[in-house]
C-alpha cells in the first residue's frame, strides 16, 4: 500500500513538474531589462527597442550551426530592418573577443554584435548554455518565439510578415 502511495505521489509530482514547464515555455515573457554593449562600444537597451520586433541570437564562432545561419540572418535583417526589425547577436562568454571581432568584421555582419565576456547577458536570458539559441520579441517586448538550435528561416519570414504588417 505504501509503495503504491509513493508511486502515486511521484507520478503526481512528475505531472505537476511537466505542467509547470509547459506553462513556463508557453507564457509570453517580457524581455529582460538588458543593455547590450556592441563591439563598437554602443549601448543598446531592450527598452529602447520597444516598437520593433527584436531577435536576440546567442551564438559562438566555433558553433557550426551558428556560423551556417549567419548569412541568412544577415539577409533577413537587411530585408526587414526598414520595417522595424532589429537583430542583436550575442557571442557567448567563452568565445575569444578577438575571434568574435574578426568574424563580425570579415563577414560584415550588418546588425549589432556584442561579446558577452562576463556572461551578464547570458544570465539575463535564462542562463543560455546552448548555441544557437534565439529569442524573438514583439513590438511590445513580449517573447513570441524561443528556439534552441538552428532557425527555420521560412517560418521566421512568416512571423516577421505577420508581426511587421
Amino acid at each position: 500500500m505504501i509503495k503504491h502511495l509513493k508511486i502515486l505521489a511521484m507520478s503526481i509530482g512528475a505531472v505537476l513538474l511537466l505542467a509547470v514547464l509547459v506553462f513556463e515555455v508557453t507564457q509570453d515573457k517580457q524581455a529582460p531589462n538588458a543593455t547590450f554593449t556592441t563591439l563598437q562600444g554602443k549601448k543598446i537597451s531592450m527598452s529602447s527597442l520597444k516598437g520593433k520586433v527584436v531577435l536576440v541570437n546567442f551564438w559562438a564562432t566555433e558553433c557550426r550551426a551558428c556560423v551556417t545561419e549567419m548569412p541568412a540572418l544577415a539577409s533577413i535583417y537587411n530585408e526587414y530592418k526598414s520595417k522595424g526589425f532589429e537583430v542583436i547577436a550575442v557571442a557567448m562568454p567563452y568565445d575569444p573577443p578577438a575571434q568574435v571581432f574578426n568574424y563580425a568584421t570579415q563577414k560584415k555582419l550588418p546588425f549589432p554584435v556584442m561579446d558577452d565576456g562576463l556572461g551578464d547577458i547570458v544570465k539575463q536570458f535564462d542562463d543560455v548554455s546552448v548555441t544557437p539559441t534565439t529569442y524573438i520579441y514583439n513590438k511590445q517586448g513580449k517573447r513570441i518565439q524561443y528556439t534552441i538550435g538552428a532557425l527555420n528561416f521560412k517560418q521566421l519570414r512568416q512571423l516577421l510578415d505577420r508581426e511587421l504588417h
